[in-house]
């Protein structure tokens, strides 16, 4: 498989409104890719996504790659010890998790992505609220 340019995936029948974006931590030691699908985001108000300014954008595991960087990340974890909060630990960046909502798949940083993330539009979630909200997650 060709790796497609960040933003610039090829088209094709079976596809045709999923893209690969790329993207990374700040010093660049952690790089990854993911597969948008449709063009939706959260911003979140819990503790750890307002304190990160985080946009949470939820992807399967099939529609992330993490191109480099492992050995760069460590794990932040709290509360019930479910959602795996990834950082490098270089420049502190938190890049993706592995959200309780999904935990099969991942909430990336959109924040972290190489083409920005003004695209996406951009809704409300009440993570203060967490388990009363958590169902309106798409």
């Amino acid at each position: 498989m060709t790796t497609p340019d960040a933003g610039h995936a090829p088209q094709t029948p079976q596809t045709p409104q999923k893209r690969w974006y790329e993207g990374g931590c700040h010093c660049g030691r952690v790089r990854f890719r993911v597969r948008i699908n449709t063009p939706h985001a959260l911003a979140c108000n819990c503790s750890m996504c307002a304190k990160k300014g985080m946009i949470n954008l939820i992807a399967s595991a099939e529609d992330f790659e993490l191109l480099q960087g492992e050995e760069a990340l460590a794990t932040y974890q709290f509360n019930t010890k479910v959602a795996e909060h990834r950082f490098c630990t270089t420049c502190g960046i938190h890049p993706f998790s592995r959200p309780r909502s999904h935990p099969d798949g991942y909430d990336v940083n959109a924040r972290c992505l190489d083409a920005g993330f003004e695209f996406l539009e951009i809704a409300p979630f009440d993570g203060q609220n967490w388990e009363a909200s958590v169902d309106s997650i798409r």
